[in-house]
């Protein structure tokens, strides 16, 4: 099952289209990251998913149900979110805030220990938010989105002004989140470093267009090594190939093949210059996923 389904979603600010026709499937239980250059519409789509934004077409459907005025408020009851930077009242102290929002959302009181615990923030409890780090502001919205245990959690650049080692326990948090709780849990980043460490699944948009989604496995798959073969005839040398066996495809002029030892290599070669082909280049390549991810969004990430 899906617990966000998105069809031909567009969302346009007058005559720009900042949301193209994007069509997301979450898996229920996943880690989704949500990957994108800085500017390329993950907050809005993540904003529209949550109701806070009409689309300006298309279907939005959470937990089984559309996401409209009707269905909006039971759809929340079961949705925690951290959009952009948390909200907070700086007098108050880190568990007075999380009392106000466990009073809205009716859940019991033992969670705002839990949760506390869960984000690292048990022992500044008292202490007043408006004295918290950049870092501890952030740990304290996570625990208010977490705080009714909710089956969707979705987090929009979660690890924003934390320290590497609070980088880190983030990361571990989130990715055990679906086993211990149940969760899914969908992150947005620019930085696929991130995603990386933490996701199953993966869409990355580039100015408001879906360009890949797929596994984590299946992005990783682009990245394995290959060969990349030449000759003086590639389409005569791909019919031989295709005789043989050996799978290939076109890129920019070669032949991509998957890695042989150096004797099938040899015959391969062998093979080619007797049907009086020459071989220009044989070479083994491999792309590291921020090269992958640079040609997937133009080459307009930030790394």
């Amino acid at each position: 099952m899906n617990i966000i389904e998105t069809r031909d979603v567009c969302k346009q600010y007058g005559n720009v289209l900042r949301v193209a026709h994007l069509d997301l499937d979450v898996p229920e239980g996943s880690v989704y990251g949500f990957l994108g250059p800085n500017g390329a519409g993950k907050s809005t789509t993540l904003k529209m998913i949550l109701g806070l934004v009409r689309p300006t077409a298309g279907s939005i459907q959470v937990l089984g149900k559309n996401m409209d005025g009707k269905n909006r408020l039971a759809v929340l009851r079961q949705v925690g979110s951290l959009i952009e930077s948390p909200s907070y009242y700086g007098h108050l102290t880190g568990e007075e805030n999380l009392r106000i929002v466990q009073t809205l959302r009716g859940a019991p009181e033992k969670n705002i220990r839990e949760v506390l615990q869960l984000v690292r923030l048990d022992g500044q409890r008292g202490k007043k938010v408006a004295h918290y780090s950049l870092g501890m502001k952030q740990r304290l919205g996570l625990a208010a989105a977490l705080l009714g245990y909710p089956r969707l959690l979705i987090l929009d650049e979660p690890t924003n002004g934390l320290d590497p080692a609070g980088i880190q326990e983030m990361r571990e948090l989130i990715g055990a989140l679906p086993e211990r709780f149940g969760m899914t849990v969908v992150v947005s980043s620019h930085l696929l470093s991130e995603i990386d460490q933490m996701a199953d699944h993966v869409a990355i948009i580039r100015e408001g267009e879906l360009v890949f989604q797929d596994t984590l496995e299946a992005l990783h798959d682009r990245s394995r090594h290959h060969l990349a073969l030449r000759t003086t005839d590639n389409a005569a040398a791909r019919a031989v190939l295709r005789e043989e066996s050996v799978a290939c495809r076109e890129e920019a002029g070669y032949l991509l093949l998957p890695i042989l030892s150096d004797g099938q290599a040899g015959q391969l070669t062998r093979l080619l210059g007797a049907q009086g082909l020459g071989v220009i280049r044989l070479e083994e390549r491999q792309k590291s996923l921020e090269e992958i991810f640079l040609e997937l969004t133009g080459k307009a990430a930030s790394l």
